[in-house]
């Protein structure tokens, strides 16, 4: 990597921990001058607006939640180990704090009534998630490990579900059974797509 690559890379890994902090809005180019040691003009040199700043830090998290969950999931046997793996370490993300994906869970909120390129990349990084969360789901059903009518975008919905609730158990609330709940809810998702509907008697 160039040093003007590892310099921009360090920058918004400062600028992703700030917006954990602080939410994308009130992220600005000062307050990471004063972060990262450098002076103001040196950060417009990489970001010539706050939005473009904005863009680059969700980017960055993008990667960062990418790197420590997406990738390592997607190394492991198709079907259930991997949706397993997926799981494992999204959770790990949520108990470790991560700033890279925690951030999204920030942003959905601070952003979903406010129009413009950043709500706008952020809808497509959810909807990328659920998409690779259906794929993994559709590797389970031609391995033969879960039904054959799972709807794999709907068990997405349901596992984001799951963790947006994690989330909010454990940050907020402070609950200590919020991994608990967490693990149950997933491990019904997993019965529903193996197991075959019961058919009522007439």
């Amino acid at each position: 990597m160039s040093r003007g690559g590892s310099t921009r890379e360090a920058i918004l890994q400062h600028g992703v921990e700030g917006a954990y902090r602080v939410g994308l809005g009130g992220l600005t180019i000062g307050d990471l001058a004063t972060a990262t040691g450098m002076s103001k003009s040196g950060l417009y040199a990489h970001f010539r607006s706050k939005e473009a700043l904005q863009l680059a830090v969700l980017a960055q998290a993008r990667e960062e939640f990418t790197a420590a969950v997406i990738r390592p999931a997607l190394a492991v046997p198709r079907g259930e180990p991997r949706i397993r793996e997926l799981f494992e370490r999204w959770v790990r993300c949520g108990l470790d704090r991560s700033a890279g994906g925690c951030l999204f869970v920030k942003a959905s909120t601070e952003l979903d009534e406010q129009a413009g390129p950043v709500r706008d990349q952020l809808a497509r990084d959810h909807l990328d998630l659920y998409e690779t969360i259906a794929t993994v789901v559709r590797g389970g059903v031609a391995a033969g490990q879960f039904r054959a009518d799972v709807d794999p975008v709907q068990f997405a919905a349901d596992l984001d579900g799951v963790m947006l609730a994690f989330y909010h158990w454990y940050r907020l609330l402070d609950d200590d059974l919020a991994q608990t709940r967490a693990r149950r809810a997933f491990e019904a998702l997993l019965r529903a797509a193996r197991d075959e509907p019961h058919v009522r008697n007439p």
